[in-house]
């Protein structure tokens, strides 16, 4: 991050934060934004070295006195040397680990590089942190609570390669995660994590960081660890997880200006990894899913899953 970009955002206490990767988005300008939170959110927008090019081709980008780049009320963040090969997983580290980019910051909302924002921030942090006194808040998925649901739609439709997913789920089974239930302290294990509400309290960074973990080691799809994490903390971690419906009040949804494709979503089998198929096993990521797990797997049966939403 270049230096002007670090003196910036240590001034930042309230943060609106988004992120693009591999030109797969331009910022979408939100509305109906007050003044006061002009005066008090930084808006910031993540992006690595190919969104930038991709940005500055098709839309105008203003520089300030200090060299700054702005799109709108969206300042850019440029980042370099990223730590993945998977544009999805490079996209993670803003998204989760938002407090590590901006450690001055006291709340943020996180939004999805095709997400435009329709509502003021501060109405936000009102609505779904102060008002009842949480300090972490998330969307519910609109078709599945159990991650074993949620691991078998991504599979259907190629989210990631099936087989490292199951090895995921296995490893999750393994390690006494049930599906989810009404017996269960939470209203669903899988979150819609297009958006993030927090302050940034210590047990909150604590589960970002635990829950990075998670998509570091294994798959890039954060959706799938959410409850894994939530379940490993044994109630410790607070949250509040609001109904889907709601999260469609806060944002338009735009298209990605094309769609993610990558080998490795398509492959059915761990077999087509070897040989010539090596190259497509990331370098600098997912390596728990090639590290031997420590316990026998073989036994381990998934639940069974009841398709229950033809939407995914």
């Amino acid at each position: 991050m270049l230096r002007t970009n670090i003196e910036y955002v240590k001034k930042c206490r309230f943060v609106v934060a988004s992120g693009t990767f591999d030109g797969y988005d331009v910022p979408h300008q939100p509305s109906n934004i007050s003044i006061r939170s002009k005066k008090l959110f930084c808006f910031l927008m993540v992006v690595d070295e190919v969104s930038l090019k991709f940005i500055k081709k098709n839309v105008t980008v203003r520089k300030d006195r200090d060299k700054g780049m702005w799109v709108g009320i969206w300042r850019l963040i440029p980042l370099k040397h990223l730590p993945y090969d998977e544009p999805r997983r490079n996209g993670k580290v803003p998204k989760i680990l938002t407090h590590r980019l901006f450690p001055e910051a006291q709340y943020s909302i996180w939004i999805d590089g095709k997400m435009e924002l329709i509502v003021d921030p501060l109405l936000i942090l009102e609505r779904y942190l102060w008002h009842d006194k949480h300090t972490y808040a998330i969307a519910r998925h609109k078709h599945h609570k159990s991650i074993y649901e949620e691991a078998d739609a991504n599979k259907r439709i190629k989210r990631y390669a099936r087989p490292l997913i199951d090895l995921q789920m296995n490893i999750y089974y393994y390690e006494g995660m049930e599906p989810w239930s009404l017996k269960k302290n939470t209203i669903s294990d899988v979150p819609e994590g297009a958006i993030i509400i927090r302050e940034h309290t210590a047990l909150n960074n604590l589960f970002n960081c635990l829950w990075f973990n998670e998509v570091n080691l294994f798959t890039p799809r954060d959706q799938l660890s959410f409850g894994y994490i939530v379940y490993r903390l044994r109630g410790l971690f607070k949250f509040f997880m609001f109904q889907n419906c709601e999260y469609n009040s806060l944002f338009v949804l735009h298209l990605h200006t094309r769609e993610h494709s990558s080998k490795v979503e398509w492959i059915k089998s761990l077999s087509e990894f070897k040989g010539n198929g090596s190259s497509m096993k990331e370098s600098r990521g997912g390596f728990g899913l090639w590290t031997p797990y420590p316990k026998n797997l073989d036994s381990v049966i998934l639940p069974p899953v009841v398709r229950t939403s033809k939407a995914g």
